[in-house]
C-alpha cells in the first residue's frame, strides 16, 4: 500500500527547498552534502532522502520550482489590454518582485547546469524558454523590426533584459536609494529607449 502525503507535505517540502537552496548557494553544488542540508533544515537524513532521493534531484526541483513560480506569476500579472510598453514595464516588475528573497534560488539556478542529467535539463530549458518567449512576444508588438530576419535583434535584446533583471541580485540593496518598482521601470525604459538607437 501506498504511503499517503502528510497533510503539511507541500510546506515541509517548500521549507526543504529553501534550506537546501541557501546552503547550495554558500558551500557550492560539489562541496554541499545531503547531510549538511538535512542540518540546515532541523530533519534527519532519511526523512531528506524521502523527499528527495538523490542532491540531483534536490537540486532540479529547487530550480524547477522557482521558474514555475515565476512563470505562473507572469501569466497572472500579463495584461493583454495594456500598451505593449506598460505591458513590458508590469511583467519586468513582476520579475524583479519575485526574486525578492529569492537570492539562494537564484544563485542555483545560475550555477545548476551541470549538476543536473540531460533530462533535467532540458525540463529547466523548457519553462526558461516560455518565461523569455513570453518576452520577446512583447518586444515583437513595440517593435515588429526587431525580428526582421536581416538584422535579427529581437533575442539579443531579450537576453540583455534578462541579464538586467536576472544579475539584480549582485548590487540590489532592499535598503538602497531606489526601490524595486524604481528599477523594473528603470530596466524597461533603458531597454525601449535602446532600441531606438540600435535599429
Amino acid at each position: 500500500m501506498a504511503r499517503t502525503r502528510a497533510n503539511d507535505f507541500e510546506e515541509k517540502q517548500h521549507g526543504l527547498l529553501l534550506d537546501a537552496a541557501r546552503v547550495f548557494a554558500t558551500q557550492g553544488m560539489e562541496k554541499a552534502s545531503m547531510s549538511q542540508i538535512a542540518s540546515a533544515a532541523g530533519v534527519s537524513k532519511s526523512l531528506l532522502y524521502h523527499y528527495y532521493p538523490s542532491k540531483d534531484a534536490l537540486i532540479f526541483e529547487i530550480v524547477h520550482s522557482h521558474l514555475e513560480d515565476l512563470d505562473h506569476a507572469l501569466i497572472e500579472a500579463d495584461d493583454a489590454t495594456l500598451k505593449p510598453e506598460e505591458r513590458l514595464e508590469r511583467l519586468v516588475n513582476t520579475v524583479i518582485e519575485a526574486y525578492r528573497g529569492a537570492d539562494d534560488q537564484h544563485k542555483v539556478q545560475l550555477n545548476a547546469s551541470q549538476a543536473l542529467s540531460e533530462d533535467q535539463r532540458a525540463e529547466i530549458v523548457k519553462v526558461e524558454r516560455r518565461i523569455v518567449k513570453r518576452f520577446s512576444n512583447i518586444l515583437r508588438l513595440i517593435h515588429p523590426t526587431l525580428d526582421d530576419p536581416d538584422r535579427p535583434l529581437l533575442m539579443p535584446v531579450t537576453m540583455s533584459l534578462f541579464g538586467m533583471m536576472n544579475w539584480v541580485y549582485m548590487w540590489f540593496k532592499e535598503e538602497g536609494p531606489i526601490s524595486r518598482e524604481d528599477y523594473a521601470h528603470l530596466a524597461t525604459v533603458l531597454i525601449l529607449e535602446g532600441i531606438k538607437a540600435v535599429r
